[in-house]
């Protein structure tokens, strides 16, 4: 029997080959490069030996041709790796815009996920083949790194911040999920699998209830519907409210737009902003309105923070409202400034 041996994992994303092509390319170049350092070495070593009488080679001072070559070859191979990585970092760094989104926190020593249509798992993610998928992600505790090595992807989770990754499978099975970065005496456990379905699997999968075989789902609150729930009883649309004229911003439309501070600058609304609106709401405070807000640090877990961000975001498919003077009132609690 033959030992099948591979040298890399199964390429089961759509930017898995475009990320082998660039290796391969680099690790040939480094080795050919090295391989031309050998051989000159050894040409020169046998060429230029010491012969009898002590010979004393001619003295050379230079040629410009030659010192114009070694500077310009190496320029223009380094410049074509370097654009040949920057666009493909610039596409792994972006996800399309249908792209299916999740949610990801990371603790020690797990991974918790939720699915927007308010699925949840640990450690383990149920994905549908050939759809783009895109994952928020933020920690809890310390800095994690998630990494598919099956789909070329990895990036750091960072307490404090969003940070973003996108893949689309092209393989159906389970693929191992490891956390990258050093993250405690227990980081060796941090790992888990991604499933990659059929779309009928995996609307199946997503309509069943967890731990069993089948059925209706429970009553588990999507992550808008949470956002929704947790901005009633945080009292923030005493301030958000649905039209111009309260004490803080209309938050009908306003995901992906810019807005003005009170320092003069201006920032866009995007998931980062809002998380830092509801954590420290005095950092960057919209123009036309007090710094009234409470700070909600402490007080909400990550998972209830991008359920906000989500219930925000889901109100952008609103046009933003004509600005209006914002009324003076207490200073009531809300969700984002």
């Amino acid at each position: 029997m033959l030992l099948s041996l591979s040298l890399f994992p199964p390429q089961a994303s759509t930017n898995a080959p475009e990320v082998d092509a660039l290796y391969t390319f680099m690790v040939a170049l480094c080795g050919l490069t090295a391989l031309g350092v050998i051989a000159a070495m050894t040409f020169f070593a046998i060429r230029y030996r010491r012969r009898p009488g002590n010979e004393v080679g001619a003295d050379i001072h230079g040629s410009t041709a030659l010192e114009i070559f070694w500077t310009a070859i190496p320029f223009a191979i380094l410049m074509f790796v370097f654009a040949w990585g920057a666009s493909l970092y610039f596409k792994l760094s972006r996800p399309p815009a249908d792209a299916m989104e999740v949610f990801v926190v990371g603790k020690q020593w797990m991974w918790k996920i939720q699915h927007m249509e308010g699925r949840r798992e640990i450690n383990t993610l149920h994905v549908p083949i050939g759809r783009p998928v895109k994952l928020t992600m933020t920690s809890e505790d310390v800095i994690h790194a998630f990494y598919v090595p099956a789909f070329r992807v990895k990036a750091d989770v960072v307490p404090g911040r969003y940070t973003t990754l996108w893949f689309q499978p092209t393989q159906t099975g389970e693929f191992h999920l490891f956390c990258a970065e050093y993250c405690g005496t227990e980081h060796s456990r941090m790992g888990g699998s991604i499933v990659v379905m059929q779309p009928a699997e995996y609307e199946a999968w997503l309509a069943a209830a967890p731990g069993s075989g089948g059925g209706p789902a429970p009553a588990n609150l999507t992550p808008v519907e949470m956002g929704k729930k947790l901005f009633t009883e945080k009292a923030c649309s005493t301030c958000h409210q649905p039209t111009p004229g309260g004490v803080g911003p209309v938050l009908v439309g306003i995901f992906g737009h810019e807005v003005e501070l009170a320092t003069g600058a201006t920032v866009k609304v995007d998931e980062a902003y809002i998380r830092e609106s509801i954590l420290t709401p005095l950092a960057k405070v919209v123009k036309g309105f007090p710094p009234a807000m409470p700070t909600f640090g402490g007080q909400l877990t990550e998972e209830q923070v991008m359920s906000l961000v989500a219930y925000v975001k889901s109100l952008s498919n609103a046009a933003p409202p004509a600005a209006a003077a914002p009324a003076p009132a207490p200073a009531p609690t809300a969700a984002a400034n």
